[in-house]
Parts: C-alpha cells; structure tokens; sequence
C-alpha cells in the first residue's frame, strides 16, 4: 500500500502542476492579443518612416546622413541582447543569447560589449561577456518614451565614439509559435537606398531635404529600437504560451499514465488480498 500512497502523492503533485501551466498558458494567451496588436499597428508606421527616409535619401547627393553614416574602423562593438525578465518560455532567451555569444566570436580580436535589456539576458551574459549596462525595468513600463531614452544612450555611444558600431539581437514577432531572431545594425547607418525604382515626387521642402533626413533619422533610430523591444515582448508572450500549452500536455499524458499505474497496482493488492483470504479458508477447512 505504501507503493500505491506514493502513485497518489505523484498524481496529485502532477495535477497541480498542470493547473498551474494551464492558468499561466490563459494569461500569456490574453497578454499576447495586446502585444500582437500592438506590434501589428507599429509596423506600418515603421516601414513608412523608412520608406520616406529613403525616398528623399534617394533625391539627394553625397554623404547626408552625418555622423550617423560615418564608417570608421571597427575596433569596438556594442551588441544589445534584447531577452526577457520572466523564463518558463522555451528557447526564447537561449536564442538570443547563442546570437549574442556567436556575434562575440564573430567579432574576435576586437573589443565586443553586451548592452543587456532584458533580466534573464544579463544574468547569463555577464557570466561571460562584459555587460555595460542592463535595463531590465523599461518592461515594467513599456512606452515610446522609455525606449527613446535607451536609443538617445546608444545613439550618444556611437556619436562620441566610445563604439564603432552598434547592432540588435531580438526576437522578431511572426506567430505565436515561430519567432525569429534578428540580427540588425543600429549604427552607423546602412546606406539608405531603396531597392524599389520609385520616382521622386515633385514636392516643395521646408526646410530643405537635408535637414529633414536629419530630423528624421534619429526618429527613425528610436522607432527602430522600439519596434524591436515590441517584435520581443509579443514574442516573449507568444513563446511562454506555447511552452506551457506544451507542458499541460505532456502533464495531463503523465497523470493519466500515472492513473493507469495506480489502477493496475491497486487491483494487483486487491487480487493479493483475495487469494490469501482463499488461500487461508481452504486451510481452515482442510
């Protein structure tokens, strides 16, 4: 009896392990309808400022970016490993973090530091990486504002020169099952060319175009980097869900194998206990 006490404790410890999964799967489920709309709104926004960005980039000639196209030679490299501060989220963190890793390597004989946003990011990158910098709270408080601080520090990094070069890592929001890891530069600035063979409009500027590329890329910096941090908090969500729909599977397939071994063994003490009860009678009577 004390084997089929110890099959009931394993069922009921189970059993409250798939409520739990099951309630945290509902609540990434109601979280992800929010993030995935608000990723889904921003995106044309995005694209928009970019496309404007290089119609008018297109109509201009030389170097009109300034200090944020300027290609120096790369002896310092930023990466900025944008993860989550919450785990039980499959391999969403571990992703960006092998990316961050192999950047590290790729970059090898030069000085390579993680700019961490993200808690679960920064506790195992500063293991083995120089983090800078990690800032996990902008999560408890997710807003264009916030984020366009973190841009303004970056983009001052760059601009002083205390880093060559600056790229992303994030997630990037397609499904609640599939997210994708990017890889994108921050700065300096790729060569803003169009690969559409668009027609410049005939349109008067005030002030003039160069002035309004320049206004516009540091908007365009910060909307960047939001638009990541959003592609990686819809993905965050979108991932926890998965995973733990997975596990209330796979915890509701090992109670019922449990249930079926408790039956079984019960039913084999139950048997035991009928042939000794025979077993005893026919002595008796013998």
């Amino acid at each position: 009896m004390a084997n089929l006490k110890e099959i009931r404790n394993r069922i009921t410890s189970v059993s409250s392990t798939m409520q739990i999964t099951s309630a945290m799967k509902m609540v990434s489920a109601a979280k992800l309808k929010k993030a995935q709309d608000a990723i889904t709104a921003m995106r044309p926004y995005a694209e928009k400022l970019t496309e404007l960005l290089q119609n008018l980039s297109a109509t201009l000639e030389g170097d009109t970016g300034g200090e944020f196209t300027t290609q120096r030679e790369i002896k310092k490299v930023l990466v900025v490993a944008i993860t989550s501060n919450r785990g039980l989220c499959g391999a969403f963190n571990s992703n960006v973090i092998k990316a961050a890793k192999v950047r590290s390597e790729y970059y090898s004989g030069k000085q390579v530091d993680i700019f961490a946003i993200g808690k679960k990011g920064n506790d195992v990158l500063v293991k083995t990486n120089n983090v800078v910098e990690n800032q996990s709270s902008v999560f408890d408080n997710l807003t264009f504002d916030n984020v366009a601080a973190i841009a303004d520090t970056l983009t001052e990094k760059f601009l002083s020169g205390e880093y060559d070069k600056i790229e992303l890592i994030y997630n990037q929001f397609k499904n609640a099952a599939t997210q994708i890891v990017q890889v994108e530069q921050f700065l300096p600035l790729a060569p803003l060319k169009s690969d559409l063979n668009l027609t410049p409009g005939d349109y008067i500027f005030e002030p003039s175009k160069e002035e309004i590329v320049l206004t516009l890329i540091p908007k365009s910096l910060k909307t960047q980097l939001y638009k990541g941090i959003r592609d990686s908090f819809a993905s965050e969500h979108g991932a926890r869900m998965t995973a733990m729909h997975k596990a209330t599977d796979n915890a509701t397939e090992l109670r019922n194998q449990l249930k079926l071994t408790y039956n079984k063994a019960r039913q084999a003490a139950i048997t035991n206990e009928i042939l000794e009860i025979v077993g005893g009678a026919e002595a008796l009577n013998g």
